[in-house]
């Protein structure tokens, strides 16, 4: 029987194989799993994580389907908001053979249920997790595409954030509704006159 190769290492030998620069941060508690190197200095952290086998959905409370959910710890949700925006987590769905990114963007903003999970250690604790929705995620078939997604979201993360007008993301479990009056040229002069 051979050892499966663990996400981690399947992430690192693809990098070195297309001899993409990044850091390895996997052993380090404070930063992200991997920080990839970009042109002008600029830098992309990457948390890696691993749905290994099915969940027992007895134990949690409902959410989404066992095939498309997935269990994240608050912790590294935190993490990501560190090195924000240019920060996301990888999902490998071993059970089912694919791969999710879920940039910090969607991490913000996208559908989740939060529970605190009991931990027996030294002493009673709690541990925060978040149920998700591997539909919210972008979905790829293999690692190149997985990277790839996280060029797609950096090509349009200056839009994402100063462009978009309308409710970023569109996510299973959420409706997003219309609300408001419709605003017209002068309410925007009436409010830059009013915050003068």
């Amino acid at each position: 029987m051979t050892a499966e190769v663990s996400f981690e290492q399947e992430i690192r030998t693809y990098l070195q194989q297309v001899g993409r620069p990044y850091t390895d941060e996997t052993r380090a508690f404070s930063e992200l799993d991997f920080t990839l190197l970009l042109p002008a200095g600029v830098r992309f952290h990457l948390e890696a994580k691993e749905k290994r086998q099915p969940y027992n959905v007895a134990a949690w409370p409902a959410f989404a389907p066992e095939t498309e959910l997935f269990i994240l710890d608050d912790l590294t949700v935190r993490k990501c908001l560190a090195f924000a925006p240019r920060a996301g987590v990888a999902v490998k769905d071993g059970v089912r053979g694919r791969y999710h990114f879920f940039s910090v963007l969607d991490l913000a903003l996208m559908p989740r249920q939060r529970v605190n999970r009991r931990i027996e250690r030294n002493a009673p604790d709690l541990k925060g997790k978040w149920l998700i929705d591997l539909r919210n995620g972008r979905a790829a078939a293999d690692i190149a595409r997985l990277l790839a997604l996280v060029d797609d979201y950096l090509a349009g993360l200056h839009a994402a954030l100063y462009e978009l007008h309308a409710c970023y993301g569109s996510y299973v479990g959420e409706n997003v509704g219309a609300g408001g009056s419709t605003r017209q040229p002068g309410h925007w002069e009436q409010d830059v006159r009013n915050a003068r």
